[in-house]
């Protein structure tokens, strides 16, 4: 069994104990997994397999919350309200080890999520984990009839959101997108292609890797330990992002705009694809990410990206008209990226219901800057209709020298009508949804 005991201030603190107060963390005090983990990480200093095993316990207990808690709560003689918040975060831990980690053996989860358990409930943890064994880790869902239930524990989304995807989707088509929210989409970076090419990277740096089916610039790897290369000819991109420049096809010396920029994937893609010749304005409404645009485009050696703090609602005068593209990533629910972003879902569906009056008055202030005969693309992380087709279909209803056109991003895939949605369970990327519209007159 591997040491998992890391020294911090004269006190150890297993993984497994440092777990479940980052689970608390989230679940009690509204962190969101990802930041709480970063600075968990930070605060314990774990290595190696310890800092895998700490990453993989938090993210997936707040991925599997409601299966898990569906579990509980059949093998329990409390309700779930009468456990105590700290042995409820340790159940699931417990509850997750065992479902879901082939590799930790049965009696290490549970004498492991015991050993970590208050006093008081020692014993109650013990017998309900090993209740779960005793019944060969298998329990029984909710009747298909009641779509709603069982789709929320098979793929541990909140009733809310299935009844949402339910009201959206047919009933084939809503739990293909609900399963997508557990799917791993590969892990692909974007080459530099102004400094090489897909072929060199994969012989020089990831012999593991191979040239994505989407695109010839994409290249699917194992496993990333930084979001850049450290020589500027790689980042990390989603093959959906990168698609969505294609859409646009940005050319060298145009002027490209950029309105919701942060953190500067797609303008980084789209000053490569200028071959870092022309202007690309990388804006975004929230000052402290724009320096994330400037540090990245640094990195990667592109000059021709300008960034600054802008709010897309409220076009730069001086722009007006001046654009040959503009992309218009608009802020949204990420409904599209709940396998990477697992928090996203338990968001109160109420809180998406404002977001389609905001995305378009966001893609109306972009169109702005469009010329006669220019591109304007629209794009969220989203398979929501409401805010994509809605969006779109409202748009073009309001602003009539628009028009939408079919596109070819790649191939063996076109948007014949000039919109597509990128779902992970068909293409294998984030869930994803762009259309691109020409100015007319």
């Amino acid at each position: 069994m591997r040491s998992e005991n890391t020294k911090m201030k004269n006190k150890e603190v297993t993984v497994r104990e440092a777990a479940a107060k980052s689970l608390s963390a989230c679940f009690r005090h509204g962190k969101y997994s990802n930041l709480e983990i970063s600075s968990a990480l930070e605060k314990y200093q774990f290595e190696g397999a310890d800092r895998g095993l700490f990453t993989r316990l938090v993210y997936g207990v707040t991925e599997r919350l409601m299966t898990l808690d569906y579990i509980i709560a059949g093998l329990s003689s409390r309700p779930l309200e009468k456990i105590d918040a700290d042995t409820l975060n340790i159940l699931r831990l417990g509850i997750y080890q065992l479902l879901f980690m082939d590799r930790i053996p049965d009696h290490a989860a549970v004498s492991e999520t015991v050993a970590i358990s208050p006093k008081s409930s020692k014993g109650f943890v013990n017998a309900l984990l090993r209740e779960f064994i005793r019944r060969n880790k298998q329990y029984e869902l909710p009747s298909e009839t009641d779509a709603e239930d069982h789709l929320a524990v098979k793929y541990s989304c909140p009733a809310e959101l299935c009844r949402f995807f339910l009201s959206v989707f047919d009933r084939e088509t809503a739990e293909k997108v609900i399963s997508g929210t557990l799917r791993e989409t590969p892990v692909t970076i974007r080459v530099n292609t102004i400094k090489a090419n897909a072929e060199e990277v994969i012989s020089e740096v990831f012999p593991e890797g191979k040239v994505s089916g989407l695109s010839n610039d994409l290249i699917e790897v194992k496993a990333l330990g930084a979001p850049f290369s450290p020589d500027g000819r790689y980042f990390v991109q989603d093959g959906a992002s990168r698609l969505t420049v294609k859409m646009l096809d940005p050319k060298a010396g145009e002027t490209v705009i950029d309105t919701c920029a942060a953190p500067g994937g797609k303008s980084f893609s789209i000053a490569i694809d200028m071959k870092n010749e022309g202007t690309v304005y990388s804006f975004d409404l929230h000052k402290n990410k724009v320096s994330l645009i400037t540090k990245g485009a640094e990195k990667l050696g592109l000059s021709c990206i300008k960034a600054s703090c802008r709010d897309a609602t409220d076009p730069d005068e001086n722009l007006i008209g001046k654009a040959d593209r503009v992309l218009c990533d608009a802020p949204c629910s990420g409904l599209g990226v709940i396998a990477k972003k697992p928090d996203i879902k338990y968001k109160s569906i109420s809180d998406i219901e404002r977001l389609p009056t905001v995305q378009l008055r966001v893609l109306t202030g972009a169109s702005k800057y469009v010329k006669k005969g220019g591109v304007l693309v629209y794009s969220t992380c989203t398979v929501n209709p409401l805010e994509n087709e809605e969006v779109v279909k409202n748009f073009l209803l309001e602003n009539p020298e628009f028009s939408l056109v079919p596109a070819e991003l790649g191939e063996s895939l076109t948007a014949e009508d000039g919109m597509m949605t990128f779902y992970p369970h068909i293409h294998g990327t984030d869930g994803f949804f762009a259309a691109k519209m020409v100015k007319n007159k």
